[in-house]
């Protein structure tokens, strides 16, 4: 409210009028929009990695980008170090660590090498393996109708990669490998979040994520230009805010309502690649991302109803 006194009449008044449409809408509206919000940010870091990492390795992007987070969660974790650093998981956070380390790395080097939409379509397996780990780790059960669409969304991976021809190559491998660790963060991810509080969840994978890009970072260094290194501190900045940003939008609105929204980054990376990198996407690309987006969208509603079936006993 203070902010708003310092502004121009004019532009006060515009500003508290948007504000207030802004409230009156839905839940669902407003979380919408802040997830499509989301995947546009999410979609421009895509593209600046990949431009970036032409010159760039991937694990000195990386290993900046985390110099960036530590750099803005320190004075945070420095103030109230007791409570933050106290655990009684330190295995979990070790383990979470690891695992975003290497999706991060595989993730990434695959927006770099592969056109930006098949990265992006691969990249939305992650909930067909979180079915998977749930069963074997967390001891869900799964019935026909899951296993069934999770299967058609494999299908769809296969038809992007298309093992055996020579379409596949060891980036699209690169991001399975991703999805398949960022399902295993959101499995450990469970664990941790029922007892720590998530200040202490991110100090630690900040913390352990920049020890293990450390070593490969100094080893591949290229020194970056100006340009370059201004690039990666953006790539940063919108990786944290996109954070923010879906955060927003899930304290808005049911993840069930937001979670087709989250697609919209596919379409984004699509445009993007077209415009700046003459990336068209093929048959396969499109008939493969409407597969894993669609066996997706079942798994979310169907894990929706099946909570709802389990709360209501």
């Amino acid at each position: 409210m203070r902010l708003l006194r310092l502004l121009p009449p004019n532009a006060r008044h515009i500003l508290w009028h948007w504000l207030k449409y802004w409230r009156s809408l839905p839940g669902n509206a407003r979380g919408a929009i802040w997830v499509l919000l989301a995947a546009f940010i999410g979609a421009s870091m895509s593209a600046l990695i990949k431009f970036v990492g032409q010159r760039i390795p991937v694990f000195e992007i990386l290993f900046i980008r985390q110099l960036i987070v530590v750099a803005i969660i320190a004075p945070i974790v420095f103030h109230k170090r007791r409570v933050v650093l106290k655990t009684t998981m330190m295995r979990y956070h070790i383990m979470r660590g690891g695992f975003a380390a290497v999706a991060m790395a595989t993730g990434f080097a695959a927006l770099v090498h592969m056109p930006l939409a098949e990265a992006t379509a691969i990249s939305f397996a992650k909930t067909l393996f979180m079915t998977i780990l749930a069963i074997i780790f967390l001891g869900e059960n799964v019935g026909p109708r899951r296993w069934t669409v999770t299967l058609i969304g494999f299908v769809g991976v296969l038809i992007i990669i298309r093992p055996g021809t020579e379409a596949m190559n060891i980036y699209s491998v690169l991001a399975l490998i991703s999805s398949l660790f960022v399902a295993g963060i959101m499995i450990v991810l469970r664990k941790l979040s029922q007892v720590e509080s998530a200040s202490t969840i991110m100090a630690y994978q900040s913390c352990f994520v920049t020890i293990a890009m450390l070593g490969p970072a100094i080893y591949f260094w290229v020194i970056p230009t100006w340009h370059e290194l201004a690039i990666i501190l953006v790539i940063g900045m919108l990786m944290s805010n996109m954070q923010w940003v879906m955060i927003q939008g899930l304290k808005a609105a049911e993840a069930v309502a937001i979670a087709p929204i989250e697609y919209a980054r596919l379409l984004f990376v699509t445009v993007i690649g077209v415009l700046f990198f003459a990336e068209i996407p093929s048959l396969w690309t499109l008939s493969g991302s409407l597969l894993i987006i669609v066996s997706t969208l079942y798994t979310i509603r169907r894990n929706a109803v099946v909570k709802d079936t389990m709360g209501s006993k």
